[in-house]
């Protein structure tokens, strides 16, 4: 009697096809937004963080820095913009860094799916999260009194211009959690990062009002440049150079962080 030959098991090919590609990364970034609806401080974070900033610096700040509430509103909420979505990046980093540590991203590794996927649409949804939190600064802003200066065109280039370069950093972030061990990691770490860029500009303090020795550093932080964009966008005033400054670090830090953060990923699943 001739024994049975033992099944071969094969495995899923990974050679998809860019279409597919597509499909699996907006897939994946479906999940990622799926994942408010269980975590509903996710959502607590986005509304309220945006609205404490405002509140804090606008009446902290405003009388001493700009004369008067009002004045500062304008001034600042601009910068707020950028604040809450940069530091909002951080969350990328912590959420890749808590999925690799539970194998969640062993699982995705056993199916058939482009193996950069889960990375990319954990990224795309971190930036669609980022819009809400856009719409609600600009919303309770205005609640306050701030008002956009500018044409619809222009106020929608600076919604789109904050976050094109909140993707850039969330590839910052993105390899800031692959390569840590621990979420709390990504926080320490990112921290070091963010907070001298952050508050080393003109997001809530006019650039001439800061100390000399200081200037420099503002003068040259991407996101000065970033901030006066938003500024010029919303309220009036110059902003070629700005934008296309912030254009090309955000092309830069894309250029630089996205291939090193896929690197680390395919080493690490």
């Amino acid at each position: 009697m001739t024994a049975l030959a033992p099944a071969v098991t094969v495995a899923p090919s990974r050679r998809l096809s860019p279409l597919t590609a597509v499909a699996n990364t907006f897939t994946l970034t479906w999940r990622s937004l799926l994942k408010l609806r269980t975590n509903p401080e996710d959502i607590f974070g986005l509304v309220l963080t945006p609205v404490m900033y405002l509140l804090l610096f606008t009446y902290l700040f405003g009388g001493a820095i700009s004369g008067n509430v009002h004045n500062y509103l304008q001034f600042e909420l601009p910068g707020i913009l950028v604040l809450a979505v940069i530091f909002s990046t951080l969350g990328t980093g912590q959420a890749l860094s808590e999925d690799i540590r539970t194998g969640v991203f062993d699982r995705f590794r056993s199916l058939p799916i482009a193996r950069s996927a889960p990375l990319a649409g954990a990224v795309l949804g971190d930036v669609t999260r980022y819009a809400l939190s856009v719409a609600i600064t600009l919303a309770f802003g205005m609640l306050l009194g701030f008002r956009i200066q500018a044409s619809p065109l222009a106020a929608a280039a600076a919604c789109l211009l904050v976050l094109g370069f909140a993707l850039s950093m969330c590839w910052l972030s993105a390899l800031l959690g692959l390569i840590s061990g621990s979420a709390r990691g990504v926080q320490w770490i990112g921290s070091l990062i963010y907070f001298p860029l952050t508050f080393g500009s003109n997001v809530l303090v006019p650039t001439d009002k800061l100390p000399g020795w200081l200037q420099a550093f503002v003068k040259g932080n991407p996101l000065t440049f970033l901030t006066e964009a938003e500024r010029g966008l919303l309220v009036g005033g110059p902003v070629t150079a700005a934008v296309i400054r912030t254009l090309l670090w955000s092309l830069g830090l894309f250029l630089v962080f996205a291939p090193l953060a896929v690197q680390v990923y395919r080493r690490r699943t």
